[in-house]
């Protein structure tokens, strides 16, 4: 037997919040336990509360997490392109790792408790104003292009978007439309 390797706590804390995620995709802030977190971490429940205090700070933890990965994605995406379409197809690219988008959502429907929609505020807001500031795009644009963007992580979390997609009648339309011009 191998021995084992003793993690730092900023690691250990990483894997607390990527099990976080993984958690809170599945279940929300209302359904998911510590306990469970914990569980998913290989700790105990109450180094949880050490790490992050409260299972309200760990959500909102976990929502940082996940829009500092759509930040940085746009932003490399930005890098290669700076065009809506390039970070259009940064956000494809996040649509496989379907938990980060669920927490998100979960963000915006735990947003009636006003320290989590304080923060999901802020954040859908530095979003928005991220892909203004490194495209170009004027308000409007913006406004489509986050709203396609809502639109497919709202069909991913019904699975009707994705590669183990259902296939639905309405769901194929949509999908067949999928980089489009609305105008066209």
């Amino acid at each position: 037997m191998g021995a084992r390797v003793r993690l730092t706590a900023a690691e250990r804390g990483e894997e607390v919040l990527q099990a976080a995620v993984q958690a809170f995709g599945a279940s929300g802030y209302a359904g998911t336990k510590t306990d469970e977190i914990a569980r998913l971490a290989g700790v105990s429940q109450p180094y949880v509360i050490r790490l992050f205090g409260t299972k309200q700070q760990l959500f909102l933890a976990a929502v940082q997490t996940v829009c500092d990965t759509i930040e940085q994605t746009f932003r490399n995406a930005a890098e290669r392109e700076p065009t809506l379409a390039s970070l259009g197809h940064g956000y494809n690219e996040l649509m496989a790792e379907r938990e980060l988008l669920l927490v998100l959502l979960h963000g915006f429907s735990a947003s009636g408790e006003p320290a989590i929609g304080d923060v999901v505020r802020e954040r859908f807001g530095g979003i928005y104003r991220l892909v203004r500031e490194v495209t170009g795009a004027s308000p409007a644009e913006t406004r489509a292009f986050l709203s396609t963007g809502m639109l497919l992580t709202v069909m991913s979390a019904m699975q009707v978007l994705g590669p183990d997609a259902i296939s639905l009648p309405w769901a194929d339309e949509i999908n067949a439309t999928l980089g489009e011009d609305p105008a066209d």
